[in-house]
């Protein structure tokens, strides 16, 4: 199918009370393209669905729930109804206040720790820290200390205040603890002493009353009843998580529908009771999409439908027709391919089919081997039929399988398997005996070995084998184009442009001449120039033909100076770009000798090693083999793929694609089957 599937124009109006099925309905058929509206509704709908689905996923969170994949919109999917958003509210409101509940009791749990190591490390003074803190004749102070710094302590205080050491330096605790203990008097002493050795006070704690080893007891009850209580709300959680989890993993998608839904309303028109909205969807569908939609309203929806030509829009000019396109398995592998550089314009022809075989056909004759073909065959066959895991490659599958057959067939012509060009000496020879008399080694032999008598002439024949298909496919370009610029009504660019109908006359003319000179060894004659000049000049005085003929005046639109830099100008550029669109099809003839070389290196050190026969240089010659062919299917095959792009981007789609479409883009939900 070269031409774009048929599209036709819908203008809906739908009840409110019917909106979201209607919504619903285009969500997971994906019917309907939407043409782009600006945002102008109240967001406060918006907004309060995203707060809740931003609820949902902290609660799935909180209680270990994944979030990977958890918003895809399966097929079962509802849009949420009143007594779900009541449930949801609940759901989070639970999982909240028990969060709320667990982080207060972690920070008590860990706050009461701390108490009970600091009242193990004054379990040594056997005096009640009320007594402690009413005393009126002593300055005490309590803190840390590293035994370095206790040393120093006592040698810069001597008598003037007690030092007390209540516990050691323990590891992860670079400091011991210790008492100090002066006069009234000389409080401003033990001070300044202890700032000069980093002393670091703690403060008595709070609320303690008695001798401290009496009160560890105490501390001790208190944090087993609180880590009791930390797990009974744990073993609530895990009760919790496993009685919502199917909930939570129904209602984020369902709110995601609701919020998908709500965003696009915002750009509809409305009216007290109605939604109007317009959009794109393909001929062969309206019908079936139309009684689906009458049935599922029950007849409360109006519908008008428009042919593009039809559409103010499209007649001015101010939007395009998506398009959209529909193939089978071998070329739908390629729609990427033409789509990564641009949709074609509605109503064109579409140059997918013909990417997919110039692809496969280019790939194989560079990359012509049959182990090679096979490893690229079998990857993709893997991809398509292999295990889930490779399904992210899907796009890749089958036009690895397309081009790992064609390098298989070319793998056949020139003789090579895996490198090894003599396993197929014996078959090719008595296949060419069958059908010529003539057994012949390879079909097509690239290298210039010794039997070819040393001539370069096959190798040169092959060169101009790859350039003939050049010229077949910047000739069918030419023609899209030619076609493309007709059915557009764009006639000046059909007939005068340098890829129009001008353009293609000077190519194909002066491939006649090329052919004629070299295979018949003719020479340039006379009525040569007739034939590349009337070409060349519709192409210079084009744009004035043009416009005589459409009577637009001035004749000459931007005056005569400009007229003869532009026209010039045109016929240069036409002449470089034929040339060289021409002369680039020989990279196909250079990567199939780069290809062929490279597999001639890797075998003839397999041999090499092979000979020498011992087992080192065995085992030497199977890892060349192994990791050579490895290295010319991953690296050289990349390369290749890389040099078809190029040609198809540069010596193809520039002939016609002078201007791009709009991809068909339907509004869908994320949905997969279960």
């Amino acid at each position: 199918m070269l031409r774009p599937r048929k599209m036709i124009y819908f203008e809906l109006s739908v009840f409110k009370s019917d909106i979201d099925i209607v919504l619903e309905y285009f969500g997971k058929k994906g019917a309907i393209h939407f043409p782009k509206t600006e945002n102008n509704s109240d967001k406060s709908k918006i907004n309060r669905i995203k707060h809740i689905i931003d609820r949902l996923k902290a609660t799935a969170v909180y209680i270990g729930i994944s979030l990977e994949n958890i918003d895809v919109i399966t097929d079962e999917v509802k849009i949420p109804e009143e007594n779900e958003e009541i449930r949801t509210n609940d759901i989070c409101f639970l999982a909240e206040k028990t969060k709320e509940t667990q982080i207060k009791l972690e920070q008590e749990r860990q706050r009461l720790r701390e108490a009970l190591h600091e009242t193990q490390s004054f379990s040594k003074m056997n005096v009640s820290f009320s007594d402690l803190d009413q005393l009126s004749y002593l300055t005490l102070r309590i803190g840390r200390l590293d035994s370095k710094g206790q040393a120093e302590l006592r040698r810069n205080i001597g008598d003037r205040a007690l030092i007390i050491s209540l516990d050691n330096a323990t590891e992860g605790d670079s400091q011991g603890r210790i008492l100090a203990a002066a006069s009234r008097k000389g409080r401003f002493t033990l001070d300044s002493q202890l700032k000069k050795v980093s002393f670091e006070a703690i403060a008595f704690p709070k609320d303690l009353k008695g001798i401290p080893s009496d009160m560890i007891k105490g501390l001790e009850q208190q944090l087993e009843t609180v880590e009791d209580e930390l797990e009974k709300t744990n073993i609530e959680k895990e009760k919790y998580c496993y009685g919502v989890e199917k909930e939570i993993r129904k209602l984020i998608p369902s709110w995601k529908m609701a919020l998908i839904m709500e965003e696009l309303k915002s750009g509809f028109t409305t009216t007290e009771n109605l939604f109007h909205f317009t959009g794109w969807i393909p001929v062969d569908m309206a019908e079936e999409v139309s009684g689906e939609l009458m049935e599922l309203t029950s007849g409360r929806v109006a519908i008008k439908s428009f042919l593009p030509e039809e559409v103010p829009a499209i007649k001015e000019g101010k939007d395009k027709v998506p398009v959209k396109v529909k193939h089978g398995v071998f070329v739908k592998g390629f729609e990427s391919v033409v789509f990564s550089y641009g949709a074609p314009v509605y109503g064109t022809i579409d140059p997918t089919p013909l990417v997919a075989f110039f692809f496969t056909l280019l790939f194989g004759i560079m990359f012509g081997d049959i182990g090679h073909g096979f490893t690229l065959f079998f990857a993709g066959l893997l991809i398509c039929k292999g295990p889930n895991s490779l399904k992210r490659f899907s796009k890749f599958g089958i036009p690895l399988v397309s081009i790992g057959i064609s390098s298989m067939f070319f793998g056949i012509i020139f003789g090579a398997v895996f490198t090894n060009e003599r396993i197929l000496i014996a078959p090719v020879r008595a296949l060419s005996f069958a059908i010529t008399g003539n057994p012949v080694d390879r079909l097509v032999p690239i290298m210039p070995l010794a039997e070819m008598g040393g001539s370069l002439m096959k190798l040169l024949y092959f060169f101009g084998f790859t350039v003939s298909i050049g010229i077949i496919i910047i000739s069918i370009g030419l023609l899209i184009n030619i076609i493309n610029r007709c059915i557009l009504k764009k006639y000046e660019e059909a007939f005068f442009s340098k890829t129009g109908l001008a353009g293609i006359a000077i190519f194909w003319y002066a491939v006649f001449i090329a052919v004629r000179t070299v295979f018949f060894g003719g020479s340039f004659e006379y009525y040569d120039l007739a034939g590349l000049f009337i070409p060349i000049l519709c192409i210079f005085f084009g744009p004035v033909i043009w416009r005589i003929i459409t009577r637009k005046k001035p004749v000459l639109e931007h005056g005569l100076m400009t007229f003869i830099m532009e026209g010039f100008v045109e016929l240069l550029e036409t002449v470089s770009t034929y040339v060289s669109n021409t002369v680039s099809f020989l990279r196909v003839g250079a990567f199939a000798l780069s290809h062929t070389v490279l597999s001639f290196i890797v075998f003839t050190f397999y041999e090499m090693l092979m000979h020498q026969g011992n087992a080192a240089t065995s085992i030497g010659a199977v890892l060349i083999m192994i990791f050579g062919n490895a290295l010319i299917v991953l690296l050289e095959g990349m390369i290749v793929a890389i040099q078809v792009m190029r040609l198809q981007y540069y010596e193809f789609f520039n002939k016609f694609f002078v201007e791009t479409g709009v991809e068909f883009s339907p509004f869908r939900f994320n949905t997969k089957k279960l």
